[in-house]
């Protein structure tokens, strides 16, 4: 019987020891666990100290400049002076000069390129085959951009073959060969804003060939037909900002430039990966960036018409616009100037008062101010082509080379419809950027009192 005791007595020992021996190794394990939970926690809690950013600027896009967060007085009026708001923008990239007739020709080539080989050719040279494609349809068929390219602008080909299938795509003004602007469009979707369909996305087709008898239907009383000859298309006027678009022309042209800049930013770029919109600028985004103010202290010259030289100690005129009844040429030239003519702001951005006005997102109105918010103010208003004039009023800013140096001032404000165009407007371009941390985010050590 003791014996049979023993024995049950050292089995329970023996049971004991070896879920013992489990315990301490479960224990083991748990704790390494633990332990690289622990770690891991760590790292997930453990946020990076913030550093200031040691450069100025951001490295922008091609032919941008970054323009850091501020803050401007924004007003309704320029009559009323002393009525406004602080307001303030985050930061962007803006164009560092105004749209040229080089960069936009590029775009009217583009969109005919592209209209010319899904409608008209119909050639599979012109296609990138990929599996599943097909062949019978070339709406959905990515363009081989490469192929086209080389032949590029198609609508100007010398080959009979081709020029005999573009026929429908060409117009002839006198012995001049011009594109037809009621076949090459561009079609794109935006979120519509006009206090009802807020919410949902539209889709658009915009005639892009500007009008190249501006000059003349501006000026009807003037010799101007060698303005309506060349502007547009002779070289000698490739770096002269783009005349005679409309606001849905412009913002067009952004929509297309903003999808090929962010195609090749994806590719090798530290903006690789950032979703960042493309547009013309807001009205308060055109006034900061014109008024150039790298420090919020400083104080702003709206209407810097002149500079001193130092050499003759003279002033001269830096702005191109008009200086009086009758003289337009006392600032170097008659018409525009070339995009980078005289110097730039401190942001590195030129030509943001005179050479051409420049039309900007905002929907006009006398009494904005009242609705606009005091962070990244805009006033968005999408009005069909057959809404009364006053909702098709979009802000138009800096004055141009016809203009007198009171239209000039940065915050001075001025309006047209959305669907004119004229010899003296053009416009620029925006991306959204973001924000680099400066010297008051700096982490510091706690210091008491």
């Amino acid at each position: 019987m003791l014996n049979a005791l023993l024995g049950i007595g050292l089995n329970q020992t023996k049971r004991r020891d070896k879920i013992k021996n489990k315990s301490i190794t479960v224990l083991n394990v748990l704790g390494v666990v633990l332990l690289l939970g622990a770690c891991q926690s760590n790292r997930l809690y453990d946020a990076p100290k913030v550093s200031a950013f040691r450069g100025r600027n951001l490295p922008a896009p091609p032919g941008m400049v970054y323009v850091p967060s501020g803050t401007i007085f924004y007003k309704s009026s320029q009559d009323s002076s002393d009525v406004g708001k602080n307001v303030s923008l985050s930061a962007f990239f803006i164009d560092q000069t105004e749209v040229t007739n080089k960069q936009y020709r590029t775009f009217v080539n583009w969109v005919a390129d592209s209209i010319a080989v899904t409608d008209y050719l119909n050639d599979d040279q012109y296609f990138i085959n990929q599996q599943g494609d097909d062949l019978s349809s070339n709406v959905d068929r990515p363009i081989n951009w490469d192929r086209v390219k080389k032949v590029s602008p198609l609508w100007k080909n010398e080959d009979p073959t081709i020029q005999e299938r573009l026929q429908p795509m060409i117009s002839y003004e006198g012995d001049k060969k011009t594109l037809n602007r009621e076949v090459v469009k561009y079609r794109f979707s935006y979120l519509k804003a006009d206090g009802v369909n807020n919410d949902q996305y539209v889709t658009d087709t915009v005639a892009v060939m500007p009008i190249e008898d501006i000059w003349s239907k501006d000026f009807p009383n003037a010799q101007l037909t060698s303005m309506d000859a060349n502007y547009f298309y002779h070289e000698s006027f490739d770096y002269n900002p783009v005349v005679g678009v409309s606001w849905k022309q412009a913002r067009a042209y952004t929509d297309w430039r903003g999808k090929e800049i962010m195609a090749k930013l994806q590719k090798n770029s530290y903006l690789k990966g950032f979703q960042l919109t493309f547009s013309l600028p807001t009205e308060a985004q055109w006034q900061y960036a014109a008024e150039g103010k790298l420090d919020p202290r400083d104080t702003v010259n709206r209407s810097m018409l002149t500079i001193d030289d130092r050499k003759s100690r003279k002033k001269k005129l830096a702005v191109n616009f008009k200086q009086g009844e009758g003289t337009y040429s006392r600032d170097g030239a008659t018409f525009t100037v070339p995009v980078k003519s005289y110097a730039p702001n401190a942001f590195g951005i030129y030509n943001m008062a005179g050479n051409v006005s420049e039309w900007t997102l905002d929907a006009y109105s006398p009494s904005a101010i009242a609705f606009v918010n005091d962070l990244n103010p805009v006033l968005l208003y999408d009005a069909d082509d057959g809404a009364n004039y006053a909702l098709k009023r979009k802000v138009v800013k800096g004055g141009s080379w016809k203009d007198n140096g009171g239209v000039l001032d940065s915050d001075a404000r001025n309006y047209e419809e959305q669907d004119a165009a004229h010899s003296y407007i053009g416009f620029r371009c925006v991306m959204s950027a973001f924000e680099v941390p400066t010297e008051h985010l700096k982490t510091r050590k706690y210091k008491s009192e």
